[in-house]
């Protein structure tokens, strides 16, 4: 677990890093007019979570999430994320857990009409607890790998496996989560 938690602070500092690069115009240029390619997007995916978790059941639940984001070059894009998954029964009771999440994915263009990717992100994430169960708040860590398919300049479908884990007080909820979303650029 420790090199995970490294491994995302080196991310959160290899944000501003990749920001220098594209302000010193080492990239080469999107193509004008190609939206596919650079701006901003909005994103929405559903999906199914399956709880891995010492401090009680695991158990399996819906997950669904929305978020903001900007494609800076044809490989790197970020975005703001918040997803909520549904009651997972952990024994004593249920909890539901809610995340927000700033995300950078390294996309890997190739010559197929798939895109391969992945991605770290950090956050914040809330478990909130019923029939017995606490309710508790801590920083968010994620990971993910996955693919998107362009299915016009605007609209790309994407499907993705998303690890994430809320460090808490005593035992850490990890989840594996399984979705599958658009993407609309503008």
């Amino acid at each position: 677990m420790k090199w995970f938690k490294i491994a995302m602070l080196a991310s959160l500092v290899a944000l501003p890093a990749a920001s220098v690069v594209k302000a010193a115009d080492l990239d080469p240029p999107a193509p004008a007019g190609d939206p596919s390619m650079t701006g901003f997007y909005l994103r929405g995916d559903l999906g199914w979570s399956w709880l891995d978790w010492d401090g009680g059941d695991n158990d399996n639940a819906f997950v669904g999430g929305a978020g903001l984001g900007y494609q800076f070059t044809d490989m790197f894009r970020a975005d703001i994320t918040g997803n909520w998954t549904g009651k997972y029964d952990i024994g004593p009771g249920d909890i539901s857990t809610t995340a927000l999440m700033a995300n950078a994915y390294l996309d890997l263009p190739n010559s197929t009409p798939f895109t391969p990717y992945v991605g770290v992100g950090a956050g914040y994430g809330w478990v909130n607890g019923s029939g017995g169960a606490d309710d508790d708040s801590g920083v968010a860590l994620g990971a993910t790998v996955g693919a998107s398919a362009a299915l016009s300049n605007n609209l790309s479908v994407d499907v993705g496996y998303h690890f994430r884990q809320i460090l808490i007080d005593g035992d850490d909820p990890r989840e594996h989560q399984v979705t599958a979303g658009l993407r609309f650029s503008f």
